[in-house]
């Protein structure tokens, strides 16, 4: 008899490509212990070119990530301040970006999307700034989750009015014109909902950079209702087929995580495991870089006449370390005018 282990709760898969751009600019990163009951995903798309957008992605990703992780040794403790947590860790990601962009002045402008889907048993839970999707499969149907931070809402409500042209709508230039973004400046528009959205079994969660919508919503659709029942590695392979097949000279990076919902039960908190807390509280400061030639004080030997039937131990030096961001002030940052990100010519 072979035993073999119950079915996850969440079967995930991520997919990436660099697609026909010459750098890559998106992060992603999604962590989702074997047999754990939570998980999530960081998914940051850069803007501002190479050596800059890269790098405004791997910036956010890498200070949500951290700090998620964080929260997440105490799930519980984490859910009953959702929205307040993710908002604050996208607001130490947009201070690491000010202060990159302060003592590198060359990667003025740079930025990145951020969409977090942060998942507990049955409960779905998001943060999102910028246009990049998060997308639920339920029913043979796909719907976006997530607001869109870009001009192109706006663009299809004038078409749907009437006072734009179907065509010049499709193909205008400001339809991928961020009105919303991570750029170390004050931030428009955040999406974060106060309550989570319950999901079932079946459901399949897309978290994805707005290079997967190189494929229409109904192409999406129809390779996911085709493959639900396989694995998640599965469907990624079969979306990254689907997307080398069109071989657009404009295809922009690429960047998915595919989360199949097997089980939406949720147990009694009697019945969760119980222990001591593995979460702590983080100083709110920047990791800095430390001046070349710190020398710390390196303590004296201990007295040479110490009695046998004694150990002298070596007092510690006390080692003052200097607040990478000292005093509570912030600088008032005013907005600005967002760059257009790129232009995609929808066929």
């Amino acid at each position: 008899m072979i035993w073999r282990s119950r079915e996850p709760r969440y079967d995930v898969a991520s997919g990436i490509s660099q697609g026909a751009r010459d750098y890559q600019e998106d992060a992603i990163t999604a962590d989702f212990p074997v047999g754990a009951e939570a998980g999530f995903v960081v998914l940051a798309d850069g803007m501002g070119g190479h050596a800059a957008g890269d790098v405004a992605s791997k910036i956010v990703l890498t200070e949500v990530f951290s700090e998620l992780k964080f929260h997440f040794a105490d799930v519980d403790a984490f859910e009953t301040r959702a929205p307040e947590i993710l908002r604050s860790v996208a607001d130490l990601a947009n201070d690491t970006l000010r202060q990159h962009t302060r003592s590198h002045p060359e990667t003025e402008g740079m930025g990145a999307t951020l969409v977090v889907p942060a998942l507990i048993e049955n409960r779905l839970w998001w943060i999102s700034i910028g246009d990049s999707p998060l997308f639920l499969f339920r029913n043979g149907k796909l719907s976006q989750l997530n607001e869109d931070h870009s001009m192109a809402p706006q663009i299809d409500f004038m078409v749907k009015s009437g006072l734009m042209d179907p065509q010049v709508g499709a193909n205008h230039p400001d339809r991928n014109c961020l009105i919303s973004v991570l750029m170390g400046t004050r931030v428009p528009k955040i999406d974060c909902p106060v309550k989570p959205f319950e999901l079932k079994a079946g459901d399949i969660v897309v978290c994805a950079s707005d290079g997967l919508q190189f494929l229409t919503n109904a192409q999406i659709e129809k390779v996911l209702a085709k493959y639900r029942k396989t694995r998640s590695t599965e469907i990624a392979e079969r979306l990254l087929d689907e997307l080398l097949r069109l071989d657009d000279p404009d295809q922009d990076n690429i960047s998915f995580t595919i989360i199949k919902v097997n089980d939406a039960s949720v147990r009694a908190k009697e019945e969760r495991p119980r222990g001591p807390s593995m979460a702590v509280a983080r100083p709110r400061r920047l990791t800095t870089v430390a001046p070349e030639h710190v020398v710390l004080p390196v303590p004296k030997p201990a007295p040479a006449q110490v009695p046998q039937a004694a150990v002298a131990r070596t007092p510690r030096p006390v080692v003052h370390v200097q607040e990478s961001n000292p005093g509570a002030s912030v600088d008032d940052l005013s907005a600005v005018r967002l760059r257009p990100r790129r232009v995609t010519v929808i066929k």
